[in-house]
């Protein structure tokens, strides 16, 4: 099992400054991972006028297990992506 305090091997996200997290993408794998999990949140946007009219619990039950499932596995993905791991940092302290 992998220590998250080594630097990554291949990082896909920069370590946040301040705080605790990832930053920005910094290679073409962290931007398309980023723009998955957001196509797939927004993806109900498009479908909205159609679902408006008849209004469907299942639909709507159905949508947050897969934002949840897609939220946790970009969570995973990024933590596992980030250059130096996901630990706390104070910025030019760190």
């Amino acid at each position: 099992m992998a220590d998250y305090h080594e630097p990554q091997r291949n990082p896909w996200f920069r370590a946040k400054k301040y705080g605790y997290g990832s930053g920005l993408p910094i290679t073409w794998q962290g931007w398309v991972s980023l723009g998955l999990v957001l196509g797939i949140l927004l993806m109900p946007l498009l479908f909205m006028s159609f679902v408006a009219e008849r209004y469907q619990p299942g639909i709507m039950i159905v949508y947050f297990a897969v934002s949840l499932l897609a939220m946790t596995l970009f969570f995973f993905v990024c933590k596992t992506h980030t250059r130096g791991g996901w630990r706390w940092r104070w910025g030019d302290r760190d």
